[in-house]
């Protein structure tokens, strides 16, 4: 039956928990673009009889014309199942780059197939282009702060450090009341800690 292979593709990303990529399932992908291919070679072969019958294609209601509809009808159903199908990954795959970072771990790579493994190295690309011609670091809080400001430990000797408008000296053990911009690469790199009373 037509568009069944299809419609496992659905299945699929209905049946996978959200925010999660099942591997690429590139066996049926194929298979339903060979079935598109196949449709439209049926379809383009009735449109040719009926033009070479000298009937109307527009006004003839035949038994090619309800063939070269249903062919036409089951490739736009074909189109709207995979551009659903990559569309569900390309948004899974776009929001790995605000939950991992740049570099995918190789777990979710094997998921991916090459064609999408580029898109995310593209589309990682296009945001650290925007984040160095803004000035602004868009990973550092996904989610906003209450306060600009929070109190931190310092976890290993930093030294001398400027931040912003004045610098600070940054010894291991000590607490520091910063604005949570400056003290985020410090976080991350795990040589301070927030500080919670």
């Amino acid at each position: 039956m037509y568009g069944r292979r299809a419609t496992q593709l659905l299945k699929e990303i209905d049946s996978s928990e959200a925010g999660q990529l099942a591997p690429f399932n590139s066996d049926v992908f194929d298979q339903v673009i060979r079935e598109c291919n196949e449709h439209n070679s049926q379809f383009q072969s009735l449109i040719r009889k009926m033009v070479e019958q000298n009937l109307d294609i527009e006004t003839t209601r035949n038994e090619d014309h309800y063939g070269a509809a249903i062919h036409h009808l089951s490739l736009l159903r074909n189109k709207r199942c995979l551009m659903g199908y990559m569309y569900n990954r390309a948004e899974v795959i776009q929001s790995f780059r605000w939950k991992v970072g740049p570099v995918l771990p190789h777990d979710i790579q094997e998921k991916l197939h090459f064609s999408e493994k580029e898109y995310f190295k593209n589309h990682s690309t296009a945001i650290k282009s925007y984040i160095s011609e803004m000035d602004i670091d868009l990973t550092v809080d996904m989610v906003p702060p209450k306060d600009p400001y929070i109190q931190v430990r310092v976890l290993e000797d930093i030294g001398e450090v400027s931040l912003g408008d004045h610098s600070v000296s940054l010894t291991k053990n000590s607490l520091h009341f910063l604005r949570r911009t400056d003290a985020e690469q410090f976080i991350s790199q795990g040589l301070m800690e927030e500080f919670l009373e």
